[in-house]
């Protein structure tokens, strides 16, 4: 038998975010309102057909996000998280963590809303630790569309409330074994360089943690395999998704803000992530036994799973040991 080459790390585990099956082709419906109704009402059989689409597509970990993939769903389909968990283990499957989609949680700019957010911490920790996963994923709140009054500012005061609630509500979630870990989300509060680098420098890493999204800082024109060097010590977990250019227009910033970044999205290898630096950067994280692979809404999702692990497999198998790829100056967008 031939012996493994010593440069390659030892094979991760695969996971992807629920979303990846979000799109209506996939479900022979016509709109997302369709799945979200139909899944609602079918909650069994829309875990039943994920399920069995992970295990075809050779991916065992499952992160958790905005319905119809929520919680709320994955309880109303098997009554209790212990017996999702025995549901996914039948097949070889198990739950990698939690997103908490911004929509879905109480808003963090208000003042008054702590014991609100650290109570649904608390109910989500307490689902993953039930499920044996350890990581809940959170965001900041969003910007707001540049030129509207009156101006927002991401600042060193806005920043350290937000470092505030996040040491709260990390060390509520910490008395579960969860940790909280930090999405870098495009058009949010935590998207340009800087802005991980500020909330990063002002959080206690025992409580809070980061997770990169390589799609997304590369699309506010930033280098996702520098922040990865950066913060190494820090990533519990990340998303491996690829962008086709840093977004150049500005958005505006409401109900339709998602769908007007599909366009500067791309499945992985087609788009600008230098994923041989970012597989080498991944290597020296906390989080590197998981690959967290996510394509938003693939109309086959089986196929571009099984992609995406190629991509990462080949970008694994002879890492970069150079600077990441280019992108544009930070904040040019």
């Amino acid at each position: 038998m031939t012996p493994l080459d010593p440069l390659t790390p030892p094979a991760p585990r695969f996971a992807t975010d629920v979303i990846t099956f979000y799109h209506p082709d996939f479900w022979g419906l016509d709109s997302a309102d369709a799945l979200r109704d139909w899944a609602r009402d079918h909650p069994g059989p829309f875990w039943e057909r994920v399920m069995d689409a992970l295990a075809e597509a050779g991916v065992t970990g499952l992160e958790l996000t905005f319905a119809p993939g929520d919680i709320d769903s994955a309880l109303r389909a098997f009554g209790s998280a212990a017996s999702f968990r025995s549901e996914l283990a039948a097949r070889g499957l198990s739950v990698v963590s939690a997103f908490v989609a911004g929509s879905d949680a109480p808003d963090w700019r208000q003042g008054g809303n702590l014991p609100a957010i650290v109570a649904d911490a608390e109910r989500r920790a307490a689902f993953l630790a039930e499920v044996g996963a350890e990581l809940l994923v959170a965001g900041l709140p969003m910007r707001t569309t540049f030129g509207t009054p009156p101006p927002f500012f991401v600042d060193a005061a806005y920043m350290t409330r937000m470092a505030d609630i996040a040491h709260v509500v990390g060390e509520a979630v910490s008395q579960y074994g969860v940790k909280l870990a930090f999405h870098t989300e495009s058009n949010s509060t935590l998207w340009y360089e800087r802005d991980i680098d500020l909330f990063m420098a002002l959080t206690d890493p025992r409580y809070v943690w980061l997770c990169p999204d390589a799609c997304h800082i590369a699309l506010g024109g930033g280098d996702p395999v520098a922040v990865a060097r950066r913060h190494s010590q820090r990533i519990a977990l990340a998303h491996w998704k690829d962008a086709v250019k840093p977004i150049d227009v500005e958005l505006t910033i409401d109900e339709t803000v998602f769908a007007q970044q599909q366009p500067y999205m791309a499945e992985l290898g087609t788009g600008i992530v230098d994923w041989r630096a970012w597989a080498e950067a991944m290597s020296r994280t906390p989080g590197a036994d998981t690959v967290l692979v996510e394509l938003d809404q693939a109309a086959d999702p089986v196929a571009a799973l099984r992609a995406g692990r190629a991509v990462v497999e080949g970008a694994r198998t002879r890492p970069a040991v150079g600077a990441g790829r280019a992108h544009r100056k930070q904040g040019q967008v």
